[in-house]
């Protein structure tokens, strides 16, 4: 499950509003010249102050309410706009762009440059609401998002549905089998492949989509590890049991989840090489720690793997 979502109810202040309060436009461009007023887009403000402390998905959903009070009253958050709603981390999609779909036989509108209006029928089963606003249902976002997306950032909205249990495969699937006429169902065929809940970050979905490309052996996430008396010690991120290798991704969501209250990096950290440190104690495994930046790097990070991975057997020999 997500956390509860900050609420944008009210926030966004239209020209039309502004100028029935008494403002003239002079009066409104000055107020966005000194930032009291932030111009969200043409015609739909919003206190500046506010929008500092917004981050970036929160100032995409405050964004896609501006364009709904512009908008017919049938349209809908959808693809990427739908995803960002529920609290749903996404990688590899811009988020200056909102994304609808009409409810029912309407026409999609006028796509501009920071709304893609998009055709299709969203029948009453594909939505539902959320925050006061309309979108589309999780499994048909995820869809709808494979087919805007590469492969790697439609696998990872996919996998985030999946962990925070927002949809099942089985539903997603269903998306895909009852909207096969759509453009993109190639990439649609190749996510629902590489799809798994098990994965618990966008770090991980990427190393896992990584794995693939490269040509590595597909491991396996999250992987328990227990001391002689059975008792389980650890979960690391992926592992390769029989090649005697694991992997552990370092980001801020782990160091984030993962540290104690009142407990500081510092300490963090020691704890964290102490748990390597114990794990490669009890399995006699190799450990490859990888960050956003080897991600960047795929042919050397797979590489380097495969280098870890003979020495081992290697050794093992």
């Amino acid at each position: 499950m997500t956390e509860p979502q900050v609420d944008l109810e009210g926030l966004v202040r239209l020209r039309r509003d502004l100028l029935a309060s008494g403002i003239t436009d002079n009066q409104i461009d000055r107020l966005v010249r000194a930032k009291v007023l932030k111009r969200i887009r043409y015609g739909a403000y919003v206190q500046h102050d506010v929008w500092d402390r917004l981050t970036p998905e929160d100032r995409h959903r405050l964004l896609a309410r501006a364009v709904r009070a512009r908008a017919h009253s049938a349209t809908a958050l959808t693809h990427v706009s739908s995803i960002v709603e529920r609290g749903i981390p996404l990688w590899g999609f811009s988020l200056d762009v909102v994304h609808t779909t009409r409810t029912g036989n309407h026409r999609a509108g006028r796509r501009q440059a920071d709304w893609t209006p998009h055709r299709g029928i969203l029948e009453p089963e594909d939505q539902e609401e959320l925050n006061g606003v309309v979108i589309s249902t999780a499994a048909r976002s995820a869809f709808e998002v494979t087919t805007i997306g590469g492969v790697e950032a439609a696998l990872v909205a996919v996998n985030r549905l999946l962990h925070a249990k927002a949809m099942t495969l089985d539903e997603f699937v269903a998306q895909a089998e009852a909207h096969r006429e759509w453009p993109g169902s190639l990439t649609t065929n190749l996510v629902m492949h590489l799809a798994d809940h098990r994965l618990e970050s966008v770090g991980e979905d990427r190393f896992s989509f990584l794995a693939h490309t490269q040509g590595l052996v597909r491991p396996e996430p999250q992987v328990d590890v227990f001391d002689e008396q059975g008792t389980l010690v650890a979960r690391v991120d992926f592992a390769w049991p029989e090649l005697n290798v694991f992997v552990e991704f370092d980001g801020k969501i782990k160091y984030a989840k993962h540290r104690r209250e009142g407990e500081t990096l510092d300490e963090f950290l020691m704890r964290e090489k102490k748990r390597e440190v114990l794990v490669c104690q009890l399995t006699g495994w190799t450990c490859i720690r990888i960050t956003w930046s080897d991600l960047a790097r795929p042919e050397l990070l797979a590489t380097r793997i495969r280098k870890v991975m003979a020495s081992r057997n290697k050794g093992a020999a």
